[in-house]
């Protein structure tokens, strides 16, 4: 019993490894699971205690619970045997890939990442590379939702600091969780992603086995009362202009409402910028046909690098506003009640026409409409224009700034100057005929404001005389 035995060096580190192993997965991994979940409770306890909108359970679920429960959901299942039947596989195999479906969709959200983390970072570039503005009396109309009710932004997309914005403005009354697309499944940045909530979909998969795991998830998302927001144009507008909505997530939320399920509140927000950091990429795209697109590595760099020597050296303004404004609620219980069945496209086309109404009217798509409108610009004639504009502005629900003609076109034109979109000549204004398109991409933004259709394209600006060729009834 107490006689010594020889082993072989390898055979000995082998066995201390396994030692190890079994040690750390039997008593140390489930206790420092345990302290971080009770660390994680109390925060969630904290952040609760002064949201109106506390963080709700279903979220706060262990990930793997919750792809165990996504993927032997009673229709999940089904699905999985007519994957199986119709594709000519073993069961296990197609249930095998529903399970790495769940894996890659189920977020794994972390309240201490998305308060201590995302939000300040959220905050930070909100606040340092726009002048923010809310648009509607979006608190009063925040607590007027029934406290019961599922919240669903629907939002346009115009940049990706879409994201960003919405997350910092509701952060004082709830958390948000997305849907996102392929472009943020990168690592490090999908772990972020997945810890603040937001949930991964594949645009272009048209599996059936795919859409129902998805489609399972979003409903027990939307049960579970998780407040969500998502973008129903599916992409970054090409042009400028709104693009018609895409009704999968509309039909997962839509059809499978029932009355005596809990309501779904869709709150349109619409947002508008004097300065999109993506918008000449987008505008590229749009002519060649081709929506995806990657932006130059050296290219990124070297905007990132100018942009950190302009801060360094106190040139930085901003890019001028970034304005978000809240439309009427919808009701699903009040717009359905009869069920949600068949109603899809009647609750998406009030929602985008929700999102239209309420548009926010900034400096640089005001202004850019009349350069695009005006022959021979000049300030003068500018601050005519925008002054016109903004009465007829007036009885029409969007947003509107608090600021004279006068501080809208400098405003506007530091931002053009600054870009070397538009130069000086004497006293006219000359637009590059190269940045027509970019003029023309801002302008579209709010032209539905005006009765307006798109501008056709034209070399240079449009002059006075020609307006009304530009009118569509």
């Amino acid at each position: 019993m107490t006689q010594t035995v020889s082993v072989p060096l390898w055979l000995l580190i082998l066995i201390v490894l396994f030692a190890a192993v079994t040690f750390a997965s039997h008593f140390l991994f489930p206790s420092v699971r345990w302290f971080f979940r009770k660390r994680m409770e109390r925060v969630v306890a904290q952040v609760n205690a002064r949201l109106p909108r506390p963080i709700e359970p279903f979220k706060l679920a262990e990930r793997h619970d919750m792809i165990q429960r996504l993927i032997y959901d009673p229709e999940v299942v089904a699905q999985v045997v007519e994957h199986a039947r119709t594709n000519n596989m073993p069961e296990a195999v197609a249930f095998a890939r529903a399970r790495d479906y769940a894996r890659e969709i189920v977020p794994a959200f972390s309240a201490r990442v998305y308060f201590s983390l995302g939000l300040r970072i959220a905050r930070w570039l909100s606040r340092t590379l726009y002048r923010v503005r809310v648009g509607g009396d979006a608190a009063a109309q925040f607590e007027s939702l029934d406290p019961d009710a599922t919240v669903i932004y629907v939002v346009n997309h115009r940049s990706n600091m879409d994201y960003i914005l919405v997350t910092w403005l509701v952060s004082g009354s709830t958390t948000v969780s997305y849907a996102v697309g392929e472009w943020a499944r990168v690592w490090p940045l999908s772990w972020l992603i997945r810890a603040m909530g937001a949930y991964f979909i594949r645009r272009r998969a048209r599996g059936a086995l795919y859409r129902r795991v998805l489609e399972r998830y979003v409903q027990m998302a939307t049960a579970g009362g998780v407040t969500q927001a998502f973008f129903p144009e599916g992409g970054l507008s090409l042009d400028g202009h709104q693009a018609k909505a895409k009704l999968g997530l509309f039909s997962y939320q839509v059809e499978s409402y029932c009355p005596g399920m809990r309501n779904v509140v869709f709150v349109p927000v619409a947002i508008n910028y004097d300065r999109i950091l993506e918008d000449r990429f987008l505008i590229a795209a749009d002519h060649s046909g081709i929506r995806k697109f990657r932006p130059p590595i050296l290219r990124g760099l070297w905007a990132m690098a100018s942009h950190l020597a302009q801060r360094m050296t106190l040139r930085f303004r901003g890019f001028g506003s970034a304005t978000v404004a809240f439309g009427a609620p919808l009701s699903l219980a009040a717009a359905a009640p009869q069920g949600g069945a068949g109603m899809t496209q009647h609750i998406a086309d009030i929602l985008m026409a929700r999102i239209r109404d309420v548009m926010p009217v900034t400096p640089v798509p005001l202004v850019a409409r009349a350069l695009l409108r005006i022959d021979a610009p000049t300030r003068a004639k500018l601050v005519a224009a925008v002054s016109a504009d903004l009465a007829r502005l007036q009885d029409t629900g969007a947003f509107l700034m608090r600021r004279g003609p006068t501080v809208i076109v400098d405003d506007a034109l530091a931002i053009l100057f600054e870009r070397h979109i538009i130069r000086e000549s004497g006293a006219d204004l000359v637009v590059r005929g190269a940045d027509t398109d970019v003029l023309r991409f801002y302008a579209a933004s709010i032209e539905h404001h005006f009765g307006e259709g798109p501008a056709q394209p034209v070399e240079g600006v449009v002059p006075e005389n020609e307006q009304q060729k530009l009118l569509v009834s």
